[in-house]
């Protein structure tokens, strides 16, 4: 069973690795190798990462297997939230697994853990956005409970795509 561990900015380089790693285990086949160059670079490059880890309005957790990273989990609440959902909400910007641990609970401990905060801070939804073809994702976000309320374009390099804006009222 998976453990949680909090990031601090002493895992700057651990985060930056399972960010990359997990992106690409998910959206490689499906984006252009320029266009997710191009993202990886802007989205996960060390100063934006070290940024958003010193962002007191977000938190980032481990999910730990036999001591090894497994995922990562990405909260954000109040102004750290990517769009204006409100004081009541919590977002989950970033829930990614790695392949080899999929389906072996680390997601469920991950989202435990939004829940746990969201509970914790009074939230009264939680909320996130999800690629419209993550079958595996929407699959698993269904389960818990989340029903789609919405949608955004997201830009993969030039490649404009649709997520799906899913919230769980709490």
């Amino acid at each position: 069973m998976a453990s949680l561990r909090k990031c601090t900015a002493s895992d700057l380089q651990e985060l930056q690795d399972i960010s990359i790693l997990t992106y690409k285990e998910t959206f490689d086949e499906h984006n252009s190798e320029e266009n997710m160059n191009t993202y990886l670079e802007a989205a996960y490059n060390k100063m934006k990462l070290e940024k958003e880890l010193a962002t007191p309005a977000s938190h980032f957790y481990f999910a730990m297997v036999d001591g090894e990273v497994a995922g990562y989990l990405k909260i954000n609440t109040d102004e750290a939230q990517t769009e204006p959902m409100g004081s009541e909400a919590l977002e989950v910007e970033r829930i990614y697994i790695k392949k080899k641990f999929q389906k072996n609970g680390a997601g469920k401990v991950l989202m435990n853990q939004a829940f746990e905060m969201a509970h914790e801070l009074g939230k009264e939804k939680i909320w996130l956005g999800v690629w419209e073809h993550n079958d595996n994702a929407r699959a698993f976000y269904d389960k818990k409970g989340f029903v789609e309320t919405g949608s955004h374009s997201f830009f993969m390099g030039d490649d404009e795509q649709t997520d799906l804006i899913l919230t769980k009222t709490l």
